[in-house]
């Protein structure tokens, strides 16, 4: 049996390692252990609990600044890697528990499996600072698991060994389908649905933001029998412009966050979801949902060549022409929604469980010969 540390710390790692979590524990040759970080705290507990998991580790999270947590952090991951034969670390995404994971699995020589590797802007800014720290995970993985081919070659491009890249699928497909076999989400909803809107990315803060909630305000009032739910994030700077703008519109609901149940449910529901979110880029094509994208660039330009999404940008033109056109455009409309999910199919967890068992058990092999 390996020994298998799984990293975690945010909400979306949760979501998108879970049903790998549960492969490996059924694959007969791991014994996964789960740690979580405490980047994230209430929300974090809320998904581990969604999924069934109940950690084996959890850290403390010292401070609140993201400075404090790292340095923190740090150094409890160096005593836990310290104090067992661990025979793989994997992380996922482009956290900062997602780097201190695999940095700290690095300097144990101990081999690190990227889950989602591969995403690319090539813009450090945009996201920030995610953009550079998935670069830096890149550097050091053992393991790249690319969601897609485009992934898989921006790895290529970047002079990673192809031995070491698997095309999987995205992870948080299989997550959708669990929750949809586990809980039984199916669309409650007639008709057209309600349209869906997140926005929360520092980088959307302040001007564009504005932009982003007068182009609802101006969709709501267009359309007055056209529901909006819109969870808003927390922040004060995202909640005080989003509650100034929208929150005396009669069509639009401003609901507190949702859980993860929630939100498929929201997405199973929805004529149409506007977004700078990029988990959701991947999720609502599984429901046939078409997406219009909050954000000039995307690190999954798969949605878009596909047909299954489109960017908008954050000006308020933009934003109102392209929802008018898909409300007035069956056709068009249709053949968004009938695009296919190009991030997967379900079955990511398996290609990477059976990956790592043969890599593993290779790896073991070498070190009996020596």
């Amino acid at each position: 049996m390996q020994d298998i540390l799984i990293i975690s710390g945010t909400r979306p790692e949760i979501i998108k390692l879970a049903p790998l979590y549960h492969c490996l524990r059924g694959s007969g040759w791991a014994r996964p252990h789960w740690l979580h970080t405490g980047q994230h705290g209430e929300m974090a507990r809320q998904m581990l609990g969604c999924f069934e998991i109940h950690p084996d580790i959890s850290l403390e999270r010292s401070g609140d600044g993201l400075c404090e947590f790292s340095t923190c952090c740090r150094g409890l991951l160096d005593q836990v890697l310290s104090d067992t034969a661990w025979s793989l670390v994997i992380v996922q995404g482009d956290t900062e528990s997602t780097f201190l994971g695999a940095l700290s699995g690095f300097h144990h020589h101990i081999p690190v499996a990227h889950i989602e590797a591969g995403l690319r802007t090539h813009d450090l800014e945009r996201p920030f600072p995610e953009e550079g720290l998935r670069q830096m995970i890149s550097r050091i993985a053992r393991f790249h698991f690319a969601p897609t081919e485009r992934a898989a070659q921006a790895l290529r491009e970047e002079a990673i060994a192809r031995e070491r890249i698997s095309v999987t699928g995205n992870t948080v497909i299989d997550a959708q389908h669990w929750a949809m076999q586990h809980y039984g989400i199916k669309r409650h909803v007639r008709g057209r649905g309600h349209l869906l809107v997140t926005a929360h990315r520092r980088e959307n803060w302040g001007s564009d933001l504005r932009e982003i909630c007068y182009a609802i305000a101006d969709v709501a009032g267009n359309h007055p029998d056209l529901q909006v739910l819109f969870p808003v994030h927390l922040n004060p700077t995202v909640s005080k412009p989003v509650h100034a703008i929208l929150g005396g519109l009669t069509n639009v609901c401003l609901s507190p966050p949702l859980d993860y149940l929630q939100m498929q449910q929201a997405l199973i529901d929805a004529w149409l979801v506007l977004t700078d979110s990029g988990g959701l880029q991947e999720e609502a094509p599984t429901f046939g949902v078409p997406l219009l994208v909050l954000r000039t660039e995307t690190e999954r330009p798969e949605a878009i060549e596909a047909g299954c999404a489109r960017l908008a940008g954050t000006r308020r033109a933009s934003i109102v022409g392209q929802i008018e056109a898909l409300w007035s455009d069956a056709d068009t409309y249709s053949a968004m929604a009938h695009a296919g999910n190009p991030f997967g199919d379900g079955k990511a967890s398996v290609r990477v469980v059976e990956r790592l068992r043969d890599a593993l058990a290779y790896e073991e092999c070498k070190r009996e010969a020596i």
